[in-house]
């Protein structure tokens, strides 16, 4: 079931535009990071402090119909903010050119994380140079096919 709410487009331009492009393309336009050439996936979320839906644009690092979102910000002190809601919440909606699913994140630990950074790092090489840039261990999520029982409605404000 996809996920429902408010949609706020993000502060970045480059972001705006490049979902804009994907979806209303319907998956044939923008499917590639502008200043790479290589394949993203369009991920939409639920903002942990706002409860819209966020929508950002991720490498794309796929292996048997499940996606791993890598929280890398360029090697950054920092993760995005948009690690804070995949936390907060799991529940998201993928679309992969014109494929579209409701998943499940889940962040990765130990050999099953270091068999998907080699993934990501096979799909989009400068995650290497990024973790070596940054003190943070860079989070890996597995996003998996399915919308176990949990919300996938705006939560209700009092």
């Amino acid at each position: 079931m996809p996920l429902e709410g408010e949609y706020e487009p993000s502060p970045a331009q480059w972001v705006r535009e490049q979902v804009e492009l994907y979806e209303s393309s319907g998956g044939t336009r923008g499917t590639t990071l502008w200043d790479t050439g290589l394949p993203v996936v369009i991920v939409t979320m639920r903002g942990a402090k706002s409860g819209r839906l966020r929508k950002i644009p991720l490498m794309r690092v796929e292996h048997e119909g499940r996606y791993a979102a890598v929280a890398s910000k360029a090697g950054f002190p920092r993760h995005p903010v948009w690690y804070f809601n995949l936390k907060a919440d799991p529940h998201v909606d993928l679309q992969d050119g014109p494929e579209r699913q409701s998943m499940i994140a889940r962040e990765l630990t130990g050999e099953e994380k270091a068999r998907w950074w080699q993934r990501a790092v096979a799909a989009y090489p400068p995650y290497a140079e990024y973790q070596e840039k940054t003190h943070r261990e860079i989070p890996v999520f597995l996003l998996e096919p399915g919308h176990p029982a949990g919300p996938a409605k705006a939560p209700t404000r009092k």
